[in-house]
């Protein structure tokens, strides 16, 4: 006990004097003898109990920041937290049920982004039209691709399923192209600077020039030495299907290709203007023979009296008439006086009406 006694006074009164340490060591040891037996114990053991060891599931410790650590981040810019809907990629938007029925047993077209042009121009569910694929599953392709909406694109699509193909098996050989005129184009009707929008600024048209056929024909819309039945059966399919057709004899602006569009009207109104004109003569017609010399003079009809007979006439009647001997020509009557005509007499002129401020004369 003197020994813990001295130990700890050592331990407290390290750096004291002497005086102070002594009375300081009196005081400890006064308290050691007064403290009950457990405390003693506490403080004369030797071992120590340790701490109990850190679990797994503890959240680990943030390791300590040196000295300027934290200013330095301070002085750092806070970046801002992105929105949880930046960070995930954006959904493209549903098909549109045009679009799940135009699939690639029925055409070609991949859709491409809406378009928005100046004014109206453009619009939604754009399709890329490339081919059109038949029941037998051959492609018709469409040189060049058309830019048109999907209902457009649909509408042309079946026009070639349902009708030309079948007129191209009629006639013993089958279709392999569609010439493309002119499609999606951000311009007035008939390209007139300041028109109306087209239906073409609307991605709703297509021009069309002829179809081509396996056996190396085609058939023209708008050549007269394709033959009548062709293009009028064509005239027949198109003005069903469509709501808009003009063609030669329309505008003027249609004379070389036809115009097909879905244009909604009031009323279901429906435009179709295609002249199918006659075919050219396959031999040329020829030119009248020249007259022969025995042939008969013609009639000429007697002229007025005092009239002069046309020189033709004149050269033509005496070679007919003249008998061999000349006959003496009669003496040539005075030519008559034109009559004059009596002057006409002056209108008697009716005299004004009084005038009721006559009392002022």
């Amino acid at each position: 006990m003197k020994f813990s006694a001295g130990k700890a006074a050592r331990k407290w009164t390290f750096g004291l004097s002497g005086c102070d340490q002594r009375t300081i060591g009196a005081v400890l040891a006064l308290l050691l003898v007064a403290a009950p037996a457990p405390a003693q114990a506490y403080l004369t053991t030797s071992r120590v109990p340790l701490p109990k060891s850190r679990p797994v599931e503890a959240p680990t410790a943030e390791p300590a920041q040196k000295p300027g650590e934290e200013s330095r981040k301070s002085e750092q810019p806070a970046e801002p937290e992105k929105p949880a809907a930046e960070a995930r990629p954006p959904e493209p938007p549903p098909l549109s049920a045009c679009r799940l029925a135009l699939t690639d047993a029925v055409a070609i077209a991949p859709g491409i982004p809406d378009i928005k042009g100046p004014g109206a121009c453009g619009g939604p569910d754009m399709v890329r039209l490339e081919a059109v694929v038949l029941p037998d599953k051959t492609r018709v392709p469409l040189k060049p691709a058309g830019t048109m909406r999907c209902a457009m694109a649909t509408a042309v699509a079946e026009w070639i399923r349902a009708d030309m193909a079948p007129l191209a098996t009629s006639l013993g050989t089958r279709l392999i192209e569609l010439d493309n005129f002119d499609s999606f184009d951000c311009r007035g009707r008939n390209r007139v600077v300041g028109a109306k929008l087209s239906e073409h600024g609307r991605a709703n048209a297509l021009d069309v020039r002829g179809l081509k056929l396996a056996n190396g024909r085609s058939i023209a819309l708008t050549e007269r030495n394709t033959p009548r039945e062709q293009r009028e059966a064509v005239l027949h399919s198109v003005c069903t299907r469509f709501t808009t057709v003009l063609g030669p004899g329309s505008d003027g602006y249609h004379e070389d290709h036809i115009h097909l569009d879905i244009a909604e009207r009031r009323g279901n109104y429906r435009i179709c203007q295609w002249d199918v004109w006659d075919e050219w003569p396959r031999i040329a017609p020829l030119m009248p023979a020249m007259r022969p010399d025995e042939a008969p003079p013609r009639e000429v009809a007697e002229g007025k009296p005092g009239e002069k007979m046309p020189e033709a006439a004149k050269a033509a009647e005496p070679q007919a008439t003249q008998p061999a001997e000349a006959a003496p020509e009669p003496e040539a009557e005075p030519p008559e006086q034109p009559k004059q005509r009596p002057k006409p007499k002056p209108k008697k002129r009716r005299a004004p009406p009084p005038s009721p401020f006559s009392f002022l004369r």
